[in-house]
C-alpha cells in the first residue's frame, strides 16, 4: 500500500506501507487501487510502467473523472476498472459503480466486487454512467448530510437538544434508506404510508 499518512502508523494498523509505486507493483497480488488526486494519476501510470517485472494485478482507479480512455492510453497493456465509491465506504456502506476496461475480465469484475462489495454495495455499468454515478452517490452524501442538518436544526428549534435532534435525525435517514432497499418499494409509495 502506497500511504500518504505516516508509514509507522500504517505500520501499526498491519499494512505493508510503502513510498515507492514500483514496490506496490512489484509486490501486489490481485489489484492495484489507484487511490490519488486526479492530476496525480499520469504521474503514477509512469511509476506503474516503470516497473521492470511483469505483474498480473489489475490496476482499479478510484480517481474522480479519470476516464478509462485515459488510464488505457496511460497504462497499455494493463487491465484497468474505474471505480466511483462513496465516503460512505469509511463505514462500510458505500454506494460504488465501477466499469472495466477493454481488457477486463471475469477475475478482475470478481476482484472488484469483493473489495467495493465489502464496503457496501458496488454496481457494474457502463462507463459513460459513472458521471451521473459521482453525481448521485458520490456527491449524495454531502446533501444528506445537509437533510440531517435541517432536520436537526428543527428539532432544536422545538426545543430537543443538539445531540439528540441530531441522533434522531441521522437515525430516521438511516431507517427510511433501509426500509427503501429492504422493502424494494418505491420511496413514493413508502412517503405515502406515512401520513
Amino acid at each position: 500500500v502506497f500511504l500518504d499518512e505516516p508509514l509507522e502508523r500504517a505500520r501499526k494498523k498491519g499494512i505493508h506501507a510503502t513510498k515507492s509505486n514500483v514496490e506496490v507493483c512489484e509486490r501486489a497480488k490481485d489489484a492495484i487501487i489507484v487511490a490519488v488526486k486526479p492530476d496525480t494519476v499520469t504521474t503514477i501510470c509512469k511509476d506503474i510502467m516503470a516497473v521492470k517485472q511483469t505483474f498480473s494485478a489489475v490496476i482499479i482507479s478510484v480517481a474522480a473523472g479519470v476516464t478509462i480512455e485515459t488510464l488505457e492510453h496511460n497504462l497499455p497493456g494493463h487491465r484497468v476498472v474505474r471505480v466511483m465509491p462513496n465516503t460512505a465506504c469509511t463505514v462500510g456502506e458505500s454506494a460504488s459503480g465501477y466499469a472495466l476496461g477493454a481488457l477486463g475480465n471475469d477475475d478482475d469484475r470478481a476482484v472488484v466486487k469483493a473489495i467495493f462489495g465489502s464496503c457496501g454495495m458496488a454496481h457494474e455499468l457502463k462507463e459513460f454512467l459513472l458521471n451521473a454515478v459521482t453525481g448521485l452517490s458520490g456527491s449524495g452524501p454531502a446533501y444528506v448530510f445537509e437533510f440531517i442538518e435541517a432536520l436537526a436544526d428543527g428539532g432544536v428549534r422545538v426545543g430537543l437538544p443538539r445531540e439528540e435532534a441530531i441522533q434522531l435525525a441521522a437515525q430516521t435517514v438511516k431507517g427510511a434508506a433501509e426500509m427503501v432497499l429492504a422493502t424494494g418499494q418505491h420511496p413514493g409509495a413508502l412517503k405515502d404510508r406515512v401520513c
